[in-house]
């Protein structure tokens, strides 16, 4: 139960302290997994201080060893090692710091490292973070590249050597920071973090050169996995050997079997670009000289033709056709206009002996009663009526005087 404390009657600091260390001392002896990430062996001292960390939680905690149990080991152990410890928590009561004393060592091997490492491999492909589908397609030819790596490492030149090779021009962002040991894991991520946020970089390369299971450790930390399957920008893996196969290796987006692998992955050859871009330029001018050729073939053939070849021969046949259709029309007109003339003429002559005009061109009057009526006979005319009389040419107005009927 907590101790009892209120605003008016508040703990001091040494009884909360000494409350702290009673909780602690209660816990016993823990045995604790960590890596090593500092370990100070001072001259004439018989007591070593070392930092245990967490490589997933950025957690660490202060030990105690004493340099007769560091000695007695049968392989020494180094920062940036794995190790289980035996440790009992003491809390020291004037400073409020939290330590551990060491009662037993053993340094973690490395087919306990695998196995658990097989462990956090089955995971993390469990939640997708080796699935090819999410991983990006390297630009063909990066503005810049992030390089992150040992510092003055081979793997560094190794990287900017190959790649400068292949394209002397290409820019490289290069991020030196501890790549073994126990701030390797955090000083990667955060440069790894500081290039993904760096606009013109296409493609991280992180890059170290080989090392026992233990110095390629951090490369499978789940942690350093995690921020790069997070990562915008598409990442290469070049970590160790051809043999080494860290867990960074699935989740990157490509790996190379060694830095001098990921120098010639991510930029092209600048020589067989070269020639690639000559062949295809032979192989555009063939293709138009080839299309020029048939298209000048098909102009040539369809120029040959008569009516291209001559186009006034067609036109002067036509003209003479639409002459002569012309002549035969008009004689033809001519002739038809005589044949009616003719007939009109005949016509014409029948009207004449047949017209009335033609009996009174003999002599002959035709004589009209006041209607207009002709008369034929005495009967119709009565003395005193007036009458008209046309003649061959002109009119009469008369009025009978009498009627003789012989």
């Amino acid at each position: 139960m907590s101790a009892p404390s209120t605003a008016d009657a508040p703990l001091p600091v040494r009884t909360l302290s000494r409350h702290i260390g009673d909780w602690v001392n209660r816990l016993g002896r823990v045995w604790v997994e960590g890596q090593i990430a500092q370990l100070v062996r001072r001259p004439g001292q018989t007591t070593c201080f070392l930092t245990l960390r967490d490589t997933v939680a950025d957690v660490s905690v202060e030990m105690t060893v004493s340099r007769h149990l560091l000695d007695g080991l049968t392989a020494p152990v180094a920062e940036g090692q794995q190790v289980i410890v035996l440790a009992k928590p003491e809390w020291w009561l004037n400073r409020g710091r939290l330590t551990l004393t060491v009662h037993e060592l053993r340094p973690v091997g490395a087919g306990a490292l695998l196995a658990r490492l097989e462990q956090l491999k089955v995971l993390l492909a469990a939640e997708g973070l080796f699935d090819q589908d999410r991983k990006r397609a390297l630009p063909f030819l990066p503005r810049r590249i992030g390089l992150v790596t040992g510092r003055e490492s081979a793997a560094r030149r190794d990287v900017e050597e190959n790649a400068r090779r292949r394209w002397p021009g290409v820019a490289i962002e290069v991020r030196e920071c501890v790549v073994q040991g126990a701030g390797a894991v955090a000083a990667v991520t955060s440069a790894l973090h500081e290039l993904d946020r760096e606009p013109d970089v296409d493609v991280i390369v992180i890059a170290r050169g080989g090392g026992s299971v233990e110095d390629l450790l951090p490369f499978s930390d789940e942690s350093l996995c995690r921020a790069v399957s997070a990562c915008r920008t598409p990442v290469v893996s070049a970590i160790g050997h051809e043999q080494d196969t860290p867990l960074l290796d699935w989740v990157a987006d490509a790996r190379a079997s060694t830095p001098t692998h990921a120098g010639t992955m991510v930029v092209p050859d600048v020589t067989e670009e070269t020639h690639r871009v000559a062949r295809a330029r032979r192989s555009g001018w063939r293709c138009i000289s080839q299309l020029i050729e048939r298209e000048q073939s098909r102009l040539d053939a369809a120029r040959s033709r008569p009516c291209l070849a001559d186009p006034a021969a067609g036109l002067a046949a036509r003209l003479a056709e639409i002459t002569d259709a012309r002549r035969r029309t008009s004689s033809a007109v001519i002739r038809h206009v005589e044949i009616e003339t003719h007939a009109v003429s005949g016509l014409q002559a029948q009207v004449r002996a047949l017209s009335p005009q033609a009996t009174l061109d003999r002599g002959y009057a035709v004589v009209q009663d006041a209607d207009g009526g002709v008369v034929r006979d005495t009967d119709a005319a009565q003395v005193g009526a007036p009458l008209r009389v046309r003649l061959a040419s002109g009119r009469l107005a008369v009025r009978v005087t009498g009627v003789d009927d012989d």
